[in-house]
């Protein structure tokens, strides 16, 4: 087995070498000095009424026991009462002059796990939730046993007995309560260059806060510096910070801001300044970028695998032929997701078995976390004995998952562990994102389209890679390592479990406070391995269900859709694929001549109906630029939905990146039931009378200003339902198939209103307030639950400009 590059650390970190000096010491029965006096700052408020002596009493009493048991001792005393040993060697002591000072901790109410002091910050769980999240438990003043401390033999013949036997007594335990004004206990920070406020203010501010400040950059926390020293390169303090054994972060004066105004300290890599600048092109992970520059990014950074079959980019071994191995009808490329909210975890991982044209077979393996590219572990192996690199790759398999392989990749059949990784499950197809067509193939493709050229350019859209980009950098699934534009169907109905299972949950929950919390970050994880994301969180509520779950499942979903449609366009664009994809869709799309009675209406219906589209304090008009009409085999005719009663023209707003599984398959209904707009009717199609409402779905951003918004014919059935708030029961809706109206805060002025095809209405008149002012719903919503029942018949191509504005195109001279 030969090893052609690796990038996994090959120096021991300085938390081994730490370990490495315990088991030194450990022998001699005693913690090494630097390790059994932590230099933290202790709290004034560690008793029960606050007071300095019970704080300085509890500082000699931490010396004593540090001074006078050793290793071995002090997991007799833990294990004695109760506590968990298996915690990193560093905390047992700590662990231990807490017990013997205060009592022995509890269980975590919330999973039963272990509860241990989190840096003289607070008390956390080193428990499970799930096998999916670690527990979030949190508390400053955490529960305790209400029983005499055991002291072991070995320990009742020490020097320090009498001491110990002396805080036995229930009555006189005092009550251990962390401070919560001390951002930043235990730490040690450097300060350099001009900042906004003095050094000597800054020094006081921090030790007042529990810090302490040194003028050297050795053993300290980090590195808190002006941003000026970005720009002129820095002094030796910043290079030796930079490039020293440590690497220690380099912050801005806001972690300093930030951590006193919140009470904690905040995540140092949120602030870093410079780790851009380090060595080996080490630039910033996507999550702790600025929004805005990890979208530039995003946009940027080409796929890296774009499915089952689809050789990672960074092997490099696609450009010697390169393919997945295959054997038994078994595919070696196997992707993984890992995201526990509970631990802070966001991790990826990619192994594959690559065969080369001449050479032998080659392992690639691959893990770190999701953004932080120039950190991940990596290494591509070459291996003689092919038997033996396939049990090496089922062997990482089960390292990776804590279950086989064979079962996985024949069966599905998996067990999420605890910490342990979860399968994306990639279909053997090409991601969108790499089969679509690139910036640079847009304009040969519609050259050569022999379609009419309005309708080319709409299918250029359609086919190219730039809106499914868009849409997920916008959603956060854009990491470019895994394919989610690629999944199976047995991954996509598994994240639709997982939710609808979530939400039957929150139906009969009673659960409140860190239990409510804990529930919500036990899916949170869940969701977010499932749904590969580059910022996770913890979702709180059911708006933010319904637009980073609900409506990120139903953008991916139909994004899978266009991959499986679009295919590979990479290649020659001569042969006119955009003219083989338009056959395929199963269509006819023709443009609306601009003096017709349709367009007409349609404009009249768009600028009656739209409401500026706002972003902060700036206002967007919509104009219409084309409209095209659509004859789809999956969507009823007009003639078939003529034949319905009841029916409407409403409009329909939806993502571009939607549109091609809209047109190509219909329209599905939503996934799920929230309270909340969009999704309070149940599993149901949802369109409105309003413009301004589905402009809000097909607005995408200020610099992309095009957008499609969806005009259909809904009939809602011989009998209608109207709501002014969510109702209780969507299932006997969705079971009736009943016609449902949501009467919203504005409504269309219903003299204006008229009809279109005989006897079709188009609630076509001006927005004015309506009687329902406490409604949840701005504009008036209507719900049809079967798709049968609704028939798409125009899109409506919009640009977006700021009102006040004018645009002028200036001919080239």
């Amino acid at each position: 087995m030969k090893v052609h590059e690796t990038r996994s650390h090959a120096h021991m970190s300085s938390d081994e070498q730490k370990k490495g000096n315990l088991r030194k010491h450990k022998a001699e029965g005693k913690l090494p000095e630097a390790e059994q006096s932590p230099k933290k700052a202790k709290s004034e408020n560690e008793s029960a009424n606050g007071s300095g002596d019970a704080a300085s009493e509890y500082k000699e009493f931490c010396k004593a026991v540090e001074e006078n048991l050793s290793v071995d001792q002090i997991k007799e005393v833990l294990e004695t009462n109760g506590q968990d040993c298996s915690a990193p060697e560093e905390t047992l002591l700590a662990q231990c002059q807490d017990l013997l000072f205060y009592g022995a901790l509890a269980e975590c109410p919330l999973c039963g796990g272990t509860l241990i002091c989190d840096n003289e910050k607070r008390f956390v769980c080193g428990g499970e939730i799930s096998e999916w999240c670690s527990c979030v438990f949190s508390t400053k003043s955490p529960p305790r046993k209400d029983k005499p401390i055991k002291l072991p033999d070995s320990v009742l013949n020490s020097a320090i007995s009498d001491l110990l036997k002396k805080h036995q007594d229930l009555k006189t335990r005092p009550k251990r309560e962390l401070s919560s004004d001390k951002p930043f206990a235990g730490m040690m920070i450097s300060l350099m260059g001009r900042l906004t406020r003095t050094h000597q203010y800054w020094k006081n501010k921090i030790e007042k806060c529990g810090g302490k400040v040194s003028n050297s950059v050795k053993g300290v926390t980090c590195l808190v510096v002006s941003p000026a020293e970005r720009e002129r390169g820095g002094s030796s303090k910043l290079v030796e910070a930079m490039y020293g054994e440590q690497g220690l972060p380099v912050v801005s004066e806001a972690w300093l801001m930030d951590s006193i105004e919140k009470q904690e300290a905040q995540p140092l890599e949120a602030y870093d300044v410079v780790s851009d600048l380090s060595v080996e092109g080490k630039g910033i992970p996507w999550d702790k970028q600025d929004p805005s520059e990890e979208a530039i990014e995003s946009l940027s950074a080409e796929l890296k695998m774009f499915g089952k079959r689809g050789v990672y980019k960074d092997t490099k071994l696609e450009d010697s032929g390169g393919k997945i191995f295959e054997k038994d009808g078994l595919l070696y490329n196997c992707a993984f997701s890992l995201c526990d909210l509970g631990k802070g975890r966001n991790e990826y991982c990619i192994m594959q078995l690559v065969t080369v044209p001449d050479s032998n077979l080659n392992m690639y393996f691959k893990r770190g976390k999701v953004g932080d590219d120039p950190n991940a572990e990596e290494r591509l192996e070459e291996w003689e004995d092919e038997e033996e690199a396939i049990k090496e790759f089922a062997r990482l398999f089960e390292e990776i998952t804590g279950n086989e392989f064979e079962p996985w990749e024949r069966e599905k059949k998996i067990q999420k562990k605890p910490h342990k990784f979860f399968p994306i499950d990639m279909d053997d197809g090409i991601d969108v994102r790499s089969g679509a067509l690139g910036l640079r193939q847009l304009g040969v493709a519609s050259a050569h389209c022999k379609l009419d050229s309005f309708v080319a350019n709409f299918l250029k859209v359609l086919c190219g890679q730039e809106i499914y980009k868009y849409a997920l950098m916008e959603l956060g699934l854009d990491p470019p390592d895994l394919p989610m534009g690629m999944l199976t169907d047995i991954h996509l109905k598994r994240c639709e479990e997982v939710l609808l299972d979530f939400i039957e949950k929150l139906k009969t929950t009673k659960e409140t406070g860190q239990k409510a919390e804990a529930m919500w970050a036990d899916f949170s994880s869940r969701w977010f391995s499932l749904m590969h994301r580059t910022r996770p969180m913890r979702l709180h509520d059911f708006n933010e269900l319904a637009d980073h779950a609900a409506s990120a499942f139903e953008t991916v979903r139909d994004i899978n859709t266009a991959s499986r449609l679009i295919g590979d366009m990479r290649g020659d664009t001569l042969d006119d694929p955009l003219s083989d994809r338009y056959n395929k869709l199963g269509c006819k799309i023709s443009v609306v001549e601009k003096e017709s009675e349709d367009y007409k209406m349609i404009v009249k219906y768009l600028e009656t109906t739209y409401e500026p589209v706002k972003v902060s304090d700036v206002a967007y008009s919509a104009t219409v630029v084309n409209v095209f009409a659509v004859e789809s085999k999956a969507i009823p005719s007009l003639d078939d939905i003529k034949k319905l009663p009841n029916k409407v023209l409403l409009w329909c707003g939806s993502r571009s990146s939607n549109l091609l599984r809209h047109i190509y398959k219909g329209f599905l209904p939503a996934v799920c039931s929230l309270p909340v707009p969009g999704y309070m009717f149940g599993r149901a199609i949802v369109c409105s009378d309003a413009a301004a409402e589905a402009a809000r779905y097909g607005f995408t951003a200020v610099d992309r200003p095009e957008g499609f918004l969806v005009l259909a014919v809904a009939s809602l059935g011989e009998e209608v339902k109207e709501f002014t708030s969510p109702p209780e029961d969507t299932e006997t809706l969705e079971e009736k198939k009943v016609g449902v109206k949501g009467l919203g805060r504005k409504k269309t002025d219903e003299s204006e209103h008229f009809l279109w095809r005989d006897d079709i209405k188009v609630p076509c008149g001006k927005l004015v307030p309506s009687e329902h002012k406490d409604s949840p719903l701005e504009y008036n919503e209507y719900a049809v639950y079967d798709p049968k029942q609704t028939s798409i018949r125009f899109l409506v191509e919009v640009k977006y400009e700021e009102k006040g504005t004018e645009i002028v195109d200036v001919e080239p001279e």
